[in-house]
């Protein structure tokens, strides 16, 4: 997949996701299917109802992101956080527990996630953010956002090479804490 990155007026040292959603968002939307495929079927949560979801959440933050990377590692957090919210609604006890209504044309891809899975991941993706919040960053652009080891170097600044070893770093440590669980 090729994402074309978009480049931030450089005369503004941060923006802020009322700035940048417009000039981003196609790229969002791909991000959104990404996490919606990565994190839950297609029939549950539509890509731009979870995208417009998650800018009401950037808005109301009110954050500065200095970069393009700092947007869509907060975006893509943001995307799985309402995913996780969303699966836990769905499955409380009250609702009828994993049993899930759908239409018939409903287009589902495959079985229906775990919602203990899911909130796994994210529980040891806390966790790396806390022992080293650049490597989380990393695992957020490269797995979550779908940036190459390239676009993830020019992001940050950095060699591609330096990108790569980080990766199989955060990857050794977030393996080592699904592992203990």
């Amino acid at each position: 997949m090729h994402m074309e990155l978009i480049s931030i007026d450089a005369s503004n040292e941060s923006a802020t996701a009322e700035q940048l959603f417009p000039l981003l968002y196609r790229e969002l939307h791909r991000l959104a299917q990404r996490q919606l495929q990565t994190n839950a079927p297609r029939a549950l949560l539509g890509a731009t109802t979870l995208l417009h979801e998650a800018y009401l959440d950037l808005s109301k933050s009110k954050a500065k992101f200095p970069g393009r990377g700092q947007f869509f590692t907060y975006a893509a957090r943001a995307m799985r956080g309402l995913i996780i919210d969303y699966l836990r609604e769905r499955c409380a006890t009250k609702r009828g527990g994993e049993v899930f209504l759908t239409t018939l044309d409903a287009d589902v891809d495959g079985p229906l996630p775990q919602l203990q899975e899911t909130r796994r991941l994210n529980d040891a993706l806390v966790e790396l953010a806390r022992l080293d919040a650049p490597l989380a960053e990393l695992v957020d652009l490269k797995f979550f956002c779908g940036f190459t080891f390239a676009q993830i170097a020019e992001l940050r600044g950095m060699g591609e090479r330096t990108v790569q070893r980080d990766w199989a770093k955060a990857r050794l440590l977030l393996h080592d804490m699904l592992r203990a669980d």
